[in-house]
Parts: C-alpha cells; structure tokens; sequence
C-alpha cells in the first residue's frame, strides 16, 4: 500500500509542473530529503522517481512562459564552472565505469539542486517554500530521532532512511545541524505563535538526534555551528545559555557507552576507523599528485588498498574525496564556491541592516550562512561532496543575493533614470545590464 500511495503522490503531480514549475522543485526536494520511497520496502524502492521528477520539472520549465532568467554571481558561475569541470573529470576517469555511475548522480544533484533551483526559485516565496520543505523533510527524521534517543535512554543510535545519502548515522546527524539553522530562520519569518513554538521545540531534538548518532564528527560540527549561531544571533548570551542547557541535559543522561566513543577523538590513533580515514586521505593526495590538474575521476578510490587488506573505501572528507576524484582544479573550485557562499551571505546581511523590507533575505542569508558553516567543518569526516543540502543552500544564497541586487538597483534608480540605466553601488555581478532590466519582475508572485 505505501508504495502504490508514494508512487501515486509522485506521479500524480506531474502535471501540475507545467502550470508551475516551480512546484517540481519542491517535490524533487521531497524525495532528496525525506526518501519516502525507501521507506516502502516495496517495488517503489527502486523507482527512478527523483529523475522522472526532476527531467519533467527541467521541460515544464523550458515550455513555460516563465521569464528565462540566470541570477548571474560568483555563486551561480562557480557553481557551473564546478559543473562543467567534474564532466570534464569524469570523462578522463581512471575506472570510466565507476566513474559514468557517480557522475550521473552528482550531475544530477548540481543540475536539479543548484542550477534548476537557481532558475524556478526567483523569488521571496518560493525560496521560503523550499526552506520549509528541507525543514520538514528532516524534521521527521530529526524530531523522531531525537524522541528515540531519550526513551531509549541514548543506548541505540540514530539511523536515516536506507539507500539514501543520509541512511548512515553519520550523515543524518550532519545533515540535521546544517538544517538547524533553516529552522530557525523560519522561526523567526513565522507570523503564528504556535508554528513558532514548534519550531523551537523542534530544535532541541535535533541536536539530541544527532547527539543519539554517536557521530564524532557531528559533534564537532555542532560545537562549530552553535557558537556561529549564538554569536550572529541578536539575543545571543540567551540562546548560547538555552543551547548549553540542552546539551548538558542531553549529556546527563546518555549512557558510558557514547562516551567512550567520543572520547576516541582525543586518541584517535589507536582507533581503527580513524586511522583508516587517514590512509584514505593519504591515498587522495598521492592520486591527485600522480594527476594534479584532474585528479582520478569519480571512482579513483577502486585502487586504493588499506594496510588491513580492504579496498574501495572512500575518502570520508568532502575535501578529500574532491581532491582525489577533480584533483587541485577541482578542489580549489570547490573551496572557492563554498567560500563565495559565504561571502555572498556576508554582502546580503550588510547590504540589507537598514532595509525592514528586506529582513527576511537577512535572516536567510544569515542562516544559510550558519548552515553552510556547520557542513564545512562536519564534511571533513564524511563523504558528502555531492549531498543535495550543500548545493541547495548555495542556490539558496545565489538566488537571494539576485534578488537583494535588484531590490538595490530599484532604490539607486530615480524617477528620470530608468533602473537598468543606474549603477548601484557595489553590486558585483548582479549589477550586469541583462538582469537589471529584468528588476520589475522580481516581487512575481510564485
């Protein structure tokens, strides 16, 4: 019955993609997050939904009559040119079959999360309708896990849906603390106290589930993105107390068990899996120093042998495991886009401090930001280059920075001097006369 029912929701919504677009963006991110057709078990599992989704979601959008508009920034272009590169790599891949299978994977990840959200999402409330997607999609995973870890007192860990990105404990508690921060910017957007309240006690239990994980590196990125966060929050001596006692109660009660493992980051030599993760790292640097411009391809890790006798084991590290597969060119580029992230979060908080109007790209861009902090430092441990999170927040961030630039162009214009014919100052790349005169149609209702 589960899989007739998802296979019916999916499908069922087809249509609608061609009377608006932007409506295939939200159910593909549906399936990205929530996996619900690996939670059938049945012969759902295995559908190709997430490509039919996203392949109609691409032709809706080309046959529609909605404006054909690239929100042109460092974000966008880094983010195409990282595109084209991993192609590139992937074409002259070391293993050609390994490397054909992961490439279609993480195309289709940049392609459908990045640049398609990129060019659908163009405005206030379909940016704001994607956050709530994400946020719900993994609140069922957050908010069960975090009620499964203090019933069970913290002596099981924490899991996602299998056959997903984020089916390992690892995974799901990274994922859970970079989209923490998304919660609370629709907290704060939110104009019911009931919704607000949910989201608030929503939060906890995230941090519990990833807690309940047993992640090492979770905790690490969540000591990272807690302080980020109480630190860009406007009441943040309350928040960082409030963060504190959640976790020293969460701690209180989670067994000696958790605690032995978290301790293992201190004398991480002695651990197995640790030391592991270093050969795979070293196996990366040597395969992008045989071939330092493109690396091995996707797949490179087929060669790798560890001293225990396994082989084929992953870098564990987003920058690891780009090194190895897009060697330096493509590691740079990497560092470079999630750099240009942040950056482009840093231009919106300052360029919109004294606009009221414009404090909800604030409290996105700020949250986004936090997010994509919180990712940088827990994906060093875990293999998730190609996590649909990571480029979703950067469509998230490019998209909204267009549209601040826009808003800015229409204040620089005066009633003489038509918008497109103003330079606003400091606009960077968004300030390019093929999108300035697209500037009265940002506010288009999604």
């Amino acid at each position: 019955m589960r899989d007739i029912l998802v296979t019916l929701m999916t499908l069922g919504t087809l249509p609608v993609f061609f009377v608006s677009p932007h409506i295939g963006v939200l159910v593909f991110s549906w399936l990205s997050y929530m996996n619900p057709h690996r939670l059938t078990w049945g012969f759902a599992y295995t559908l190709p939904l997430a490509f039919t989704v996203g392949a109609a979601t691409a032709l809706a959008y080309i046959v529609s009559k909605e404006p054909k508009k690239f929100p042109v920034n460092t974000v966008s272009i880094l983010l195409v040119t990282f595109l084209l590169w991993i192609s590139f790599t992937s074409a002259i891949a070391q293993y050609p079959d390994e490397a054909f299978d992961l490439w279609k994977k993480a195309f289709k990840i940049i392609a459908f999360n990045g640049v398609l959200t990129m060019l659908i999402m163009q405005s206030r409330e379909r940016l704001h309708a994607l956050v709530w997607i994400i946020v719900i999609c993994m609140a069922f995973f957050g908010v069960k896990g975090g009620i499964f870890t203090v019933l069970s007192g913290g002596d099981h860990r924490v899991w996602g849906p299998s056959g997903s990105f984020i089916q390992g404990n690892n995974e799901l508690a990274l994922a859970l603390i970079a989209v923490l921060p998304l919660m609370r910017y629709l907290q704060l957007q939110s104009q019911h106290r009931w919704v607000r309240l949910g989201l608030l006690g929503a939060m906890p239990l995230f941090l519990v589930s990833a807690i309940g994980s047993y992640s090492r590196g979770a905790l690490i990125a969540m000591t990272a993105m807690l302080i980020v966060f109480a630190w860009k929050s406007k009441q943040r001596l309350i928040i960082g107390i409030a963060f504190v006692i959640a976790l020293m109660g969460t701690l209180a009660f989670m067994p000696d068990t958790w605690f032995d493992r978290m301790n293992t980051i201190q004398t991480y030599e002695e651990d197995a899996s640790a030391m592991s993760r270093i050969e795979a790292w070293v196996y990366a640097i040597e395969v992008a120093t045989d071939s330092p411009l493109w690396g091995g391809g996707f797949g490179y890790s087929a060669g790798f042998v560890a001293q225990d006798g396994t082989t084929g084991r992953v870098a564990h590290s987003i920058y690891f495991q780009t090194l190895g597969a897009h060697g330096f060119v493509g590691l740079v580029l990497f560092l470079m886009l999630g750099a240009a992230g942040l950056r482009a979060g840093t231009w919106i908080v300052k360029r919109t401090r004294d606009r009221p109007d414009l404090a909800w790209a604030r409290d996105l861009a700020s949250m986004t930001r936090v997010g994509l902090i919180g990712f940088a430092v827990g994906g060093a441990f875990l293999n998730l280059a190609f996590f649909d999170l990571f480029y979703h927040m950067l469509a998230i961030m490019a998209v909204t920075r267009y549209l601040v630039g826009q808003e800015l162009l229409k204040v620089a214009a005066t009633p003489h001097r038509p918008a497109h014919l103003v330079a606003a100052p400091n606009l960077g790349a968004t300030s390019t006369p093929a999108l300035s005169t697209q500037s009265r149609n940002v506010s288009t209702p999604a």
